[in-house]
């Protein structure tokens, strides 16, 4: 019987290129979105690959639907041996900016969502005794960024969800684990929340929107991104922590080895120095 994967976030960018790479290396690939009417990008991509992926709607907050979507694979199908959690979106406001509304809405997108998907997947992984559930965080996930207050805690709050319950989901065979892509090129940019223009933040935020704009301008690519995506899920090694890219590695080992939070914070500064 072939494998089954569900990923989320599949009609643009890493996640498109992700599923199209699952399916290569011989999964059957769920691959969702909000709007499947926005899936020619991925049908095409799947086509030019010659592969078959089977595209089905699902909005990531909706945790209901969340619920029947999964329940309907494993009847399908037997059950889910992967499941990857790239759904998210972004928010540039730093926290006076911020309504609780939308500090909600990140941790909904990119924390309650891939938890909720977790647990909808976990019995039936628990009791086939084997399973992968890799989710798509974020360098964001490890250094705390200006004018990423919502993002970064929702990201960070993630890692240590599947951080703690790594452990425990390997006892019975369930790989746990997370990847941090750094700048992408994709759409993902095009959807961040930001905040109204002026305010007394105006010119921080506009000396670190053009620091953003110059490393979303050397951005790995969405290929790249998704290809170690697939690669981490196919991987025979186990770890919990893998990154997209060279830079995605050294970003993040500068957070995870910085003990009094110094080293983070002295690189980050410059970020949002005006002239």
């Amino acid at each position: 019987m072939t494998d089954v994967a569900l990923i989320t976030g599949t009609s643009s960018g890493m996640g498109l290129h992700a599923a199209v790479e699952l399916a290569r290396h011989g999964l059957h690939v769920v691959a969702t979105m909000r709007d499947v009417g926005r899936a020619a990008p991925l049908r095409e991509a799947a086509a030019a690959a010659g592969v078959e992926i089977d595209v089905r709607a699902l909005d990531v907050v909706d945790h209901a639907a969340a619920a029947r979507l999964v329940a309907e694979i494993e009847a399908e199908h037997g059950g889910i041996h992967v499941l990857v959690n790239n759904a998210g979106q972004g928010a540039v406001a730093t926290a006076e900016q911020l309504s609780m509304q939308q500090i909600q809405d990140q941790l909904d997108v990119n924390y309650l969502a891939p938890v909720n998907l977790t647990k909808l997947v976990l019995p039936g992984m628990r009791e086939r005794g084997d399973g992968r559930i890799l989710t798509v965080t974020s360098v964001g996930g490890t250094v705390g960024q200006p004018f990423a207050d919502a993002y970064c805690g929702a990201k960070f709050a993630v890692e240590g969800f599947m951080q703690s319950l790594a452990v425990v989901a390997e006892r019975f065979g369930i790989r746990v684990s997370v990847i941090e892509p750094a700048a992408v090129a994709s759409s993902f940019v095009a959807n961040v929340v930001r905040p109204e223009e002026g305010g007394p933040y105006a010119a921080l935020l506009g000396a670190y929107v053009s620091r953003t704009s110059g490393a979303f301008a050397n951005a790995q690519t969405p290929e790249s991104a998704g290809a170690a995506i697939a690669a981490a899920v196919m991987a025979d090694e186990y770890r919990f922590r893998w990154q997209s890219s060279e830079a995605a590695t050294a970003f993040v080992g500068a957070s995870l080895a910085d003990l009094d939070g110094e080293r983070v914070l002295g690189f980050t500064r410059p970020w949002i120095a005006a002239g």
